[in-house]
């Protein structure tokens, strides 16, 4: 069959070097019915994710009247509650990301979701708020696996030319999952349909029926062939990219063109931790300080912010609590219109130019937003329209953190480092945040407000000045070419080393970047 190569050898338990084409023949697959399964099976987890945090927003005030079967306040809610659910999600990321890179991507992100069901289901049985606050936790603890597991698994699947517009929508359609939500609780809160203590309920049961679906549809997504070909599992990635190879030569009715190239790598069951950090922070330095920049920007914006935006509806403008998901959904459509309208120009414009551009724009348009507030010159609806401008623009940002880690360390790193950096950027804006955030909006005090939006508006841009400088022209690239794998066999000779999978061929060391590491 064009195209087919059939160097990869199994190597059961033991390391060994293998030579391969298996990247550059995933890279240059046209687009199919195959990668739709793929995006479908995996993407939809963000819907869940919208859809939980979306329904905890909106019916926190709910959550705190008499009658709704938990004693708990509305701070608490969008305070204390939403930042055991990022606690849990950094440490479920980093838990998880470990795993993920050691066990596999397919293994993990089974895992993860069961995890998140199960957290989901027992919190709809919440009778005292000790019981919600811990299954907030571990709802957030299987989401953050779902970050690790998912993203690195979508990266090293989507062919070059579409990795990063796919990439941003997957994880822009967190925002289809916020509307679900905000349209679901209008319905829910509804005590002209459901009691006052069922409807809160039956919206988290909910999301444990999507997620059932999204788990049937899941099982049919295959494993990483990268990961499988480094961890000694070479003849299986063989057997999994000639099945696809051939379904999508039928579907498109013609072969495929020959892969660019084959890389030579010295296989390995496991990576230790001690290594990952050595590869992150020495061997790539520059690229860590971007990391943690784009993701301290977008969470303390997201987590801070959108957490409280029920509650400065409620507060400031008299809405009640039942109609906060009309405004809500407005708001969504617009995060996910973003990433969606946005995403191809981060494949050909660029990274850099698109990423500095969309949190320096998004953060500008909040400190305007953050001045008409403090002005008093907008009304719920005027508000509503101001942010579906900021966030259309922060969306596409914020999705672009999490293509950035999952792109630009090597591979045996990928899950890890995707898990880091969420769990340190989200610590640092999704913990505090919300915290902070809950009892500025509650006081009522518009200048408190005004500098919540302004500390998130200021990390944006901060976040966008170091993109400007540091972000990685990874665009069209495949993965072995913009970060180098630590198994790569350097004593190889030239005609079975790595070859770039796309025409747009660059070392590391063009982009202002560090040098590959030392391997052990």
């Amino acid at each position: 069959m064009t195209g087919d190569t059939t160097r990869d050898n199994p190597v059961p338990a033991s390391t060994g070097t293998v030579t391969t084409a298996v990247p550059a023949r995933l890279d240059r697959l046209p687009w199919s019915r195959w990668h739709w399964m793929i995006v479908i099976g995996l993407g939809t987890v963000w819907i869940l994710d919208g859809l939980e945090v979306t329904i905890v927003g909106n019916i926190a005030g709910r959550l705190a009247e008499e009658g709704s079967g938990l004693d708990i306040t509305a701070a608490q809610v969008t305070g204390t509650a939403a930042a055991l659910y990022v606690a849990g999600a950094c440490s479920g990321a980093l838990f998880f990301g470990w795993l993920t890179d050691r066990y596999g991507r397919k293994k993990l992100f089974m895992v993860t979701l069961a995890v998140y069901l199960g957290a989901t289901a027992l919190t709809a049985l919440s009778m005292d708020s000790w019981w919600f606050f811990l299954f907030r936790f571990l709802t957030g603890f299987g989401i953050g696996g779902e970050y690790a597991a998912i993203n690195s698994a979508i990266d090293e699947l989507i062919p070059s030319l579409y990795r990063g517009r796919v990439d941003l929508i997957i994880n822009g359609s967190y925002w289809l999952g916020a509307i679900g939500g905000a349209l679901l609780s209008i319905v829910m809160l509804d005590t002209d349909i459901f009691a006052i203590d069922v409807g809160w309920r039956l919206s988290f049961a909910l999301g444990v029926v999507l997620g059932l679906v999204i788990l049937l549809v899941r099982r049919h997504v295959p494993e990483s062939p990268r990961w499988q070909f480094i961890h000694g599992q070479g003849e299986d990635a063989e057997k999994l990219v000639s099945a696809a190879e051939r379904e999508i030569e039928q579907e498109h009715g013609r072969p495929l063109p020959e892969p660019a190239g084959e890389i030579t790598i010295h296989q390995r069951r496991s990576i230790g931790f001690g290594l990952i950090v050595r590869t992150v922070f020495r061997g790539y330095p520059r690229r860590a300080v971007l990391g943690l920049s784009l993701f301290i920007g977008q969470a303390f914006l997201y987590n801070a912010i959108t957490f409280g935006f029920g509650t400065i509806l409620t507060t400031f403008f008299d809405v009640p609590t039942g109609k906060t998901g009309y405004y809500f959904a407005v708001i969504a459509a617009g995060n996910f219109l973003g990433p969606l309208l946005l995403g191809r120009l981060f494949d050909t414009v660029g990274r850099r130019v698109m990423i500095s551009s969309t949190y320096l724009l998004s953060g500008v348009l909040l400190f305007v937003t953050a001045w008409l507030f403090g002005s008093g010159v907008l009304s719920a609806t005027t508000l509503t329209a101001c942010w579906c401008v900021v966030l259309f623009f922060a969306s596409a940002g914020a999705s672009s953190a999490y293509l950035t880690v999952s792109e630009v360390f090597p591979m045996e790193t990928r899950a890890m480092a995707i898990a880091f950096f969420y769990a340190v950027g989200t610590a640092a804006g999704g913990i505090s945040g919300p915290l902070i955030f809950a009892d500025l909006t509650e006081s009522g005090v518009p200048s408190e407000t005004v500098l919540a939006f302004q500390i998130g508006a200021g990390l944006m841009c901060a976040a966008g000045l170091v993109a400007a400088f540091l972000a990685v022209k990874a665009e069209r690239r495949s993965l072995e070419d913009i970060a180098e794998p630590l198994s790569t066999a350097h004593g190889a000779t030239p005609a079975t080393r790595s070859t770039p999978a796309t025409p747009a061929t660059r070392s590391t060391r063009d982009t202002g970047d560090e040098a590959d590491p030392s391997r052990n």
